[in-house]
């Protein structure tokens, strides 16, 4: 049985941009926002099949019966006027996945002989990343700032430098200044991934700090030349009056 659900969830896997879920799995089923889902029941032609939405835990929660492989329409307020979700053989596909499509769904069975069963799952809907964005700013002491950003929810991000992985994983990350290399983000969540790569090179030299160093500097020499000036005429007027005593003393 597991060999033949394997099976059949790698041929589905074939297809670009589908996720495979089956009712009872222990894990979270993630999938892509407007893309499709395929979630596996069970042999729709021996069971009574309901599929319901637990939103407020009553009987009013919306539901979808399934026979002989087809939604009843007149018992379906779960995918009500959604043409895009169907039932093919044991597996109920979403087409075109929405945000509402979220949710905790329970799988109810009725066999012939009025046994009832049930499954679970959990569906979470994410919006898949877009393009990956990089950017370096230099600031006044030479540090880089390094920033990625990309559209999706939610999104994990990582950096590497040389082939090296950094330890910090937020949006944002600062360099020294003497880095130099290859920096790649990378950014994903549970159903998507990308990376972007850019170069750090070494910061040009502000024309603002030249500036500011160069007025730092002038000032400094400005008060060693006071300095100097002052220096010689204190030394000059101690000669003199040296010269003076020497003459009185006469």
């Amino acid at each position: 049985m597991m060999l033949i659900f394997g099976l059949m969830l790698l041929l589905l896997q074939t297809a670009a941009c589908e996720f495979n879920c089956r009712f009872n799995q222990s894990d979270p089923c993630y999938a892509a926002l407007g893309h499709k889902l395929n979630l596996l029941m069970v042999d729709t032609r021996k069971y009574r099949l309901k599929i319901l939405k637990t939103i407020n835990n009553n009987q009013d929660d919306p539901a979808c019966t399934v026979r002989s492989a087809m939604i009843k329409k007149n018992e379906c307020d779960l995918f009500n006027n959604r043409t895009g979700v169907t039932v093919i053989k044991r597996f109920l596909i979403i087409n075109r996945v929405i945000r509402a499509d979220s949710g905790n769904y329970t799988l109810r069975l009725e066999g012939s002989d009025g046994t009832v069963t049930s499954a679970d799952l959990q569906v979470n809907v994410e919006a898949p990343i877009g393009s990956v964005e990089v950017s370096i700013s230099c600031s006044s002491n030479g540090m880089k700032s390094v920033s990625c950003s990309s559209d999706g929810d939610p999104l994990i991000y990582s950096w590497t430098l040389n082939g090296e992985s950094l330890m910090d994983g937020n949006t944002t990350i600062q360099l020294n200044e003497e880095t130099d290399g290859n920096i790649i983000c990378s950014v994903k969540n549970h159903v998507s991934d990308g990376q972007k790569s850019i170069r750090v090179k070494h910061c040009p030299v502000s024309v603002v700090f030249v500036l500011v160093w160069s007025f730092q500097m002038m000032v400094l020499f400005g008060l060693l030349g006071g300095f100097h000036i002052y220096m010689r005429h204190t030394s000059g007027k101690k000669q003199e009056d040296q010269n003076v005593r020497k003459v009185s003393e006469k």
